[in-house]
């Protein structure tokens, strides 16, 4: 009896281990034709929200802290800013009109918002609510990429094919790279020693040095049994540990792997219908991918290299984000 006595008194004295709960990422979806943003959660992978936003959303971005997001409205000319704890929108900010994707600043004091429909480059305060720049650049703008020291921003120009070097201190254009048809996103390597643009109509990548304002290399893709013109480079991620990269091929219903050492492609992954764009899970053991004709969201786990689920999430899914 005194030694069941003296375990429970052991027990009761013992601190309770309580199991903390697997805090999964969120990911958030740009329903172009729906005009919102699908919420999914990165445990279940199923939808637990959808928040109305304003007309024809596309470009998406989170704020520094995490806690809102931004998107760009193209058919309502602005960018609606969402708290996330609340799924509401909180306030606007001016864009200039038609933007379609944009990018932050690395101090997340600035946006900076191609507007496709007047050929600038609108640069937006984020705190004072107020546009304080804008830039010319080529016809059409949308790919947006900033150098990890936040001094130089490249814009690509669909019409102009070309990219434009700008100096975000001056807001001038410093220099132009001509690169394929219809150059839609420009990603800057995590040294800032090089930029890579998609171009969807010439269907290729083109490997820029970000010093030189040269091409040194232009990444081409051949997938069996699709047609050439079908191959439509668009959205373009990178590991952070600088080895693999992995482009959406739109039409080609296909996402390609990129060894950045070689600049070659590695190989190829099924996704859904015309494959926009593209987020890694906190970890990067996911690749998320949106597709705009099949309406839903590809997960690729990326330890076995296999497409694991497809999950509806809406009409026209364009942008995504993903917050830890």
């Amino acid at each position: 009896m005194r030694y069941l006595l003296s375990c429970t008194l052991l027990l009761l004295a013992s601190p309770v281990l309580v199991a903390e709960p697997l805090l999964a990422e969120t990911i958030f979806v740009s329903n172009e034709k729906d005009n919102q943003i699908a919420v999914v959660d990165g445990d279940s992978l199923q939808i637990k929200n959808k928040i109305k936003v304003g007309r024809r959303p596309r470009g998406i971005t989170l704020s520094a802290d995490g806690t809102q997001l931004y998107v760009c409205v193209g058919d309502d000319n602005r960018i609606d800013v969402v708290d996330i704890a609340s799924g509401k929108i909180v306030h606007t900010l001016p864009s200039g009109p038609d933007p379609e994707l944009f990018v932050l600043s690395p101090d997340g004091t600035k946006l900076y918002v191609a507007n496709e429909n007047d050929n600038m480059v609108t640069v937006i305060d984020i705190a004072e609510r107020k546009a304080i720049g804008n830039i010319q650049v080529g016809v059409e703008p949308e790919g947006m990429g900033i150098s990890p020291d936040g001094k130089i921003l490249v814009n690509t120009s669909e019409t102009t094919n070309m990219a434009h070097f700008i100096d975000t201190e001056k807001h001038a254009v410093v220099g132009n790279v001509l690169v394929d048809s219809r150059p839609r996103v420009a990603r800057f390597t995590d040294d800032g020693k090089q930029v890579w643009v998609s171009s969807e109509i010439g269907g290729t990548v083109s490997v820029i040095d970000a010093a030189a304002h040269k091409v040194i290399k232009k990444i081409r893709f051949e997938v069996t049994g699709v047609r050439r013109e079908a191959i439509q480079a668009v959205g373009i991620q990178m590991t952070k540990d600088g080895k693999r990269a992995f482009v959406a091929l739109g039409p080609a219903n296909r996402i390609a792997e990129i060894d950045t050492g070689s600049l070659e492609v590695k190989r190829y992954f099924l996704v859904g219908q015309r494959v926009w764009n593209l987020a890694f899970s906190p970890d990067e053991k996911r690749l998320y991918t949106t597709n705009g004709i099949s309406n839903d969201l590809s997960v690729i786990d990326l330890e076995r290299n296999k497409v694991i689920k497809s999950i509806p999430v809406g009409g026209a899914p364009w942008g995504i984000v993903v917050k830890p």
